[in-house]
C-alpha cells in the first residue's frame, strides 16, 4: 500500500515525517509522491501562527477532497492543540498530536479495517517526561538531526510549549547512535534540530549541555559540516562560541530569535534579554568568528507597540549585522497571555510594518550575499531544477550552478560565485 505525506512547518516537522516515512517503509508500505493514489495520507501540521492552523486545516480538507479512499492521519502540533476541530472535518480517520508518532502505523492500520470510527489519540502534554525515540532515515541531502523537543520558556505570545510540552533532551548515546548510521550514509551536513536546542540538557539535572550534544555529533558523525538550528541569544555561551570559532565543521552560520528591537515590547513578551544584551553577542560573533552570518526572527505589531516602538525597533534591526530577517506579524494565539492584552494592533497596521521591516531584510540580504561576488566557496549540491544546481555556503548563502555531469547530488562542489541571482547567487563550477 502506498502513502502520502504533506509537511507543514519547521525543520522538527521534516525530521518528524522522514521518522515517520521510516516506520512504514519497515512495515512494507511504500512512500509516494501523491496525495491523488495514495491509500493513506499523512499531513503532518503546525500552529505556529493563525496562518499556519488555517494552512493546515486547508491542506487537511484538500487531502481528503483529492482522495476520498484514502485514509487522512493527522498528526502534528495543530493536531494537538485543536483535535476537536479536526475531528469535525470529514473524511479524517486518525488523529496523533505531538507524542505516540510511533504508533502511526498500528493506528493507521486499525482505521483500514474499520473507517466507521475517528481514531484521536491526543494526550495531556504536560505528562510526558521523555524524549520519543523515533527510527530515521533522512529524505534529503542535508540530514536533520533532532536531539531535543519542547519548550520551557513560555513567552507570552507562543503556544508552542503548550503542543509541545516541557524541554525532553535525547541521550548522548542516542544522539552517538544516530550518527553512527549517518556516517555509514555518507551525509556531508548534519543540522542540529529541535524545539529549544540551547536548553539541551536542562531536563537532565545534571552539567550535559548543547556543547557536549554537539561535541558527540563531530566525534560520532565527524560531517564535513555540522549546522545549528535556531538558538537563543543567551544560550551562546563563551564554551558555545569558543567550539564554533576553533571547530572549522562548524558552520560560522547561527539563528537568533529577537522577536523585537524595543526593549518595553520585549518585556510584555517575557524575553530574558535586552537589545543590549542582544548587540553585545553579535559584536563578539562577528568579532571572533569569520564571515558569520546571523540570521533573526521578528514580531511586528506586538500588543502596546507604538509606532514609536517600532521605529525603535526598525533602528535596531537596521544597527544590527543581519544577513536575514524572518518577519511575522504578531498571531494572536488563544490560550496566551499575548491574546488577552489590551492595545492589540489592527491588521493593516501589522501589514505596513511588516513591510518595512522585510524591506531592511532584503537590503540586509543583498548585502551579505553580495560580499560572495569574486570569491570561491564550497557548496553542497542539494537540488537540481532547470538546469540549475543549488546549494547553501556554509554561512547560508544560497548558491546555483548550472547543472554538468560532474556534479553529483549531495557532494560538496567549489564554485566562483559571479552575481546576485534569485533568493542568493549564481556562479560557475571550478573545474
Amino acid at each position: 500500500m502506498k502513502v502520502a505525506f504533506y509537511t507543514l512547518g519547521c525543520k522538527v516537522n521534516q525530521y518528524e515525517t522522514e521518522a515517520m516515512q521510516k516506520l512504514f517503509e519497515a512495515a512494507g508500505y511504500e512512500i509516494s509522491g501523491d496525495i491523488e493514489t495514495a491509500d493513506i495520507v499523512v499531513v503532518n501540521t503546525c500552529t505556529v501562527t493563525a496562518l499556519s492552523s488555517q494552512k493546515s486545516r486547508q491542506i487537511i480538507r484538500r487531502a481528503v477532497r483529492a482522495n476520498e479512499n484514502a485514509v487522512i492521519a493527522v498528526v502534528g502540533c495543530y493536531a494537538q492543540s485543536a483535535p476537536d476541530e479536526i475531528s469535525k472535518i470529514a473524511g479524517v480517520d486518525v488523529i496523533i498530536g505531538t507524542a505516540e508518532r510511533t504508533k502511526i502505523v498500528e493506528l493507521v492500520a486499525q482505521a483500514l479495517n474499520n473507517r466507521a470510527e475517528k481514531i484521536c489519540r491526543v494526550g495531556d502534554v504536560e505528562k510526558i517526561s521523555a524524549f520519543e525515540e523515533l527510527p530515521h532515515a533522512p529524505q534529503r541531502t542535508r540530514a536533520f538531526l533532532k536531539i531535543e523537543d519542547g519548550c520551557n520558556n513560555f513567552c507570552s505570545y507562543c503556544i508552542i510549549p503548550f503542543v509541545r510540552g516541557r524541554v525532553r533532551s535525547r541521550s548522548l548515546e542516542s544522539i552517538r547512535a544516530e550518527c553512527d548510521q549517518l556516517k555509514n550514509l555518507g551525509y556531508k551536513e548534519i543540522v542540529l534540530t529541535g524545539i529549544h536546542i540551547g536548553a539541551y540538557g536542562k531536563d537532565f539535572r545534571d552539567d550535559t549541555n548543547l556543547v557536549d550534544a554537539i561535541k558527540t555529533v563531530l566525534d560520532a558523525a565527524n560531517p564535513a559540516r555540522l549546522r545549528l538550528g535556531s538558538i537563543e541569544s543567551v544560550e551562546m555561551t563563551d564554551a558555545l562560541i569558543d567550539l564554533m570559532k576553533n571547530d572549522s565543521r562548524i558552520c560560522n552560520h547561527v539563528h537568533l530569535p529577537l522577536q523585537s528591537g524595543c526593549d518595553e515590547i520585549l518585556k510584555f513578551m517575557r524575553r530574558p534579554y535586552t537589545t543590549k544584551n542582544f548587540a553585545t553577542l553579535t559584536e563578539k560573533l562577528v568579532a571572533e568568528i569569520p564571515n558569520i552570518s546571523i540570521g533573526t526572527d521578528l514580531i511586528v505589531g506586538f500588543p502596546n507597540e507604538t509606532d514609536e516602538n517600532f521605529e525603535e525597533t526598525l533602528e535596531f534591526i537596521q544597527s544590527q549585522p543581519f544577513s536575514k530577517i524572518h518577519v511575522f506579524p504578531f498571531s494572536a494565539r488563544a490560550g496566551t497571555v499575548a491574546a488577552a492584552m489590551d492595545n492589540q494592533i489592527s491588521p493593516q497596521i501589522k501589514k505596513l510594518r511588516a513591510g518595512r521591516a522585510i524591506e531592511v531584510s532584503n537590503i540586509k540580504e543583498k548585502i551579505f550575499a553580495e560580499k560572495l561576488i569574486g570569491k570561491t566557496v564550497e557548496i553542497i549540491a542539494e537540488t537540481e531544477t532547470e538546469g540549475l544546481v543549488d546549494g547553501l555556503t556554509k554561512n547560508y548563502v544560497r548558491v546555483y550552478v548550472p547543472a554538468n555531469k560532474n556534479i553529483q547530488l549531495g557532494e560538496i562542489i567549489s564554485v566562483n560565485v559571479e552575481k546576485i541571482f534569485q533568493n542568493g547567487v549564481l556562479a560557475n563550477a571550478r573545474h
